[in-house]
């Protein structure tokens, strides 16, 4: 009976270990058991985990940052072909077709004139359109929250599903880590034995 203690070991290790994963996820609904209630820890904590995970957002989330990327200088003069290709097409095509008396007094140096200018012009509107665009973004959206809300809506099922599809190998190799710690506590165990004998 002796030689089963290793093995009675590395199956407790096997275990618990197999246990504690369960119990991350599993009962999602609170399960009253006599004087105490069992829950999984991510179903029980789930709004808290929600929260601390919405507010870690939010601060690495800036609209400062984000405003500086979006009005640099680099970024906007990128934009300009594609407006000044806009303009052209809307000053030789569009405009002619809507005000035709107009297409009789522009020509192609008037054109010219007209876009460069447009273009100059919106290279001092684009920064304050995108100024006023991230104002309003910021006082209508709270990253937090919608972090927050996202994670505390999603199915705990869900979750276990994603952690075990990315993390299967390494749940694994948990579980044959805590029966290999068992078989070494139980050799251990049955070498004290053997010794006391």
């Amino acid at each position: 009976m002796l030689y089963l203690i290793p093995l009675l070991t590395a199956f407790t290790g096997w275990f618990v270990n197999r246990a504690a994963l369960w119990l991350l996820f599993h009962p999602v609904k609170p399960l009253r058991l006599g004087l105490f209630t069992l829950q999984g820890a991510f179903p029980k904590r789930q709004p808290q985990i929600a929260d601390a995970i919405g507010k870690a957002v939010a601060q690495f989330f800036s609209f400062d940052d984000i405003r500086t990327k979006l009005t640099d200088p680099e970024k906007i003069s990128a934009l300009k072909p594609v407006v000044e290709e806009h303009l052209d097409h809307f000053l030789r095509n569009k405009l002619p077709q809507s005000m035709p008396m107009i297409a009789m007094f522009i020509g192609d140096s008037t054109i010219i004139q007209i876009k460069t200018t447009l273009a100059a012009e919106l290279d001092l509107l684009f920064p304050k359109l995108i100024g006023q665009f991230l104002d309003k973004a910021e006082a209508d959206l709270n990253p937090a929250a919608l972090v927050s809300a996202k994670i505390a809506g999603i199915a705990s099922e869900k979750v276990e599903a994603a952690l075990r599809e990315k993390m299967g190998g390494a749940l694994t190799a948990m579980s044959l880590a805590g029966a290999g710690i068992g078989l070494i506590i139980g050799l251990f165990q049955l070498w004290i034995a053997w010794c006391a004998r």
